[in-house]
């Protein structure tokens, strides 16, 4: 199973999320092409800092002070897929829930981070991880700094209230440092809070695939300035604990239901279904099932329980499930001249290939783009996953 662990040994920000992830050889252009839809195409740079090559990402845009509806307005916009779009949308989110959290203000402005470099930064952060496609992502001890910072709202101690009320609710693991000012922005709380799994005080046991430095602006001559991010192979996670959500409906229809599903998906569930069912009294109904991770089980009922109309969701907790070694891959694909590079899923058994499945989210956006089926889409894709495979063998 593919891991991606982040390091933030010297604390975090959206561009060294960014470049962190650049850094670990997925290709540039559909992170650029999405953060240069919400500000002008950022300039990627190799930079030293102490020593350590690290990849700079330079965005060209100037202070703004918005609303989270302005903010989410532009991300909506955005030049990437419907899942790019709404993690990031969670991820300004996180960030609306800590500033009302810390100053009790329902009409709550974003200032540096409203901005649309740090718009770009998430949304290129986001392209980036869909792009990699790790099957989990952890992040060891985050580094804060020590001391006071300066911003909208005055001279703040370190960490600043939001990004600590940030840290709060993801669970995140943290260290002062020795390093004196910010180290961890709350657009960098933000990203992590959003797309970790879990927060460990080391690394598992693996094998490391790749590694990626993100650079941040300045240049501490005592310490590199670096976010390191490491994909991993981990075998550690072929069995997963999940709960199942069930709950049973009989007043609602099909394509109230069909959204529902596709709200839980996007509130973080591994996968939803629906089953129908014969109820007391002969009327017919469905069986909606979510398969949830522990730490959204309770966010995720709530939502069925307000978009169903239900009173009651069944839990059964800590089921565990058995998962196949799996690889994402991205792959080179020529569909009607037009050349580009597609994540495609190969699933293993006993080391034998037994699954070549296109990211389905992917390849509905290239066909809306070109005005073609999907279903040929796929097809296409998946002859090219399957010589890609090919090769690899006669290699």
């Amino acid at each position: 199973m593919r891991l991606l662990a982040f390091d933030p040994f010297h604390g975090a920000a959206g561009d060294m999320i960014c470049g962190a992830l650049l850094g670990l050889g997925i290709p540039h252009e559909p992170v650029m092409r999405a953060m240069g839809s919400v500000v002008q195409v950022p300039e990627i740079e190799k930079v030293s800092r102490t020593g350590i090559s690290a990849i700079k990402v330079h965005t060209h845009a100037g202070p703004a002070h918005r609303t989270l509806e302005e903010v989410l307005d532009i991300v909506k916009a955005a030049d990437a897929p419907r899942v790019v779009i709404t993690r990031a949308e969670r991820i300004f989110t996180h960030i609306a829930k800590a500033e009302e959290s810390v100053h009790g203000d329902h009409h709550v402005h974003f200032h540096e981070v409203g901005a649309d470099d740090a718009i770009a930064d998430v949304i290129g952060s986001c392209m980036a991880l869909y792009l990699l496609a790790p099957e989990r992502i952890i992040t060891l001890p985050i580094a804060l700094g020590t001391g006071t910072i300066t911003c909208a709202h005055g001279t703040l101690p370190v960490p600043a209230p939001a990004t600590a009320a940030i840290l709060k609710a993801g669970n995140l693991l943290v260290l002062s440092g020795n390093h004196v000012g910010e180290q961890l922005t709350p657009t960098g709380a933000a990203i992590l809070a959003e797309i970790t799994h879990q927060s460990l005080p080391s690394l598992p046991i693996g094998k490391i695939l790749e590694i990626g430095y993100g650079a941040g602006t300045r240049d501490d001559p005592k310490s590199p300035n670096v976010l390191r991010a490491m994909l991993m192979e981990f075998q550690g996670f072929s069995t997963d604990t999940v709960d199942i959500l069930e709950t049973n409906v009989d007043d609602i229809s099909g394509e109230c239901i069909g959204t529902v599903l596709g709200k839980v998906m996007e509130a973080g569930a591994r996968d939803a279904s629906v089953i129908p069912v014969l109820m007391k009294k002969g009327r017919p109904g469905s069986l909606v099932r979510v398969i949830s991770p522990p730490d959204r089980t309770s966010a995720l009922a709530e939502l069925l329980a307000r978009e169903l109309g239900t009173l009651g969701v069944r839990v059964s907790p800590a089921v565990h499930r058995f998962i196949a070694e799996r690889i994402i891959q991205n792959i080179p694909v020529v569909i009607e001249g037009s050349s580009t590079i597609f994540p495609v899923k190969f699933g293993y058994i006993g080391g034998v290939c037994y699954l070549v499945k296109p990211e389905y989210d992917f390849a509905e956006s290239f066909a809306r783009e070109h005005a073609m089926p999907v279903r040929d889409v796929l097809h296409i894709v998946e002859e090219a996953g399957r010589e890609y495979l090919k090769q690899g063998e006669d290699a």
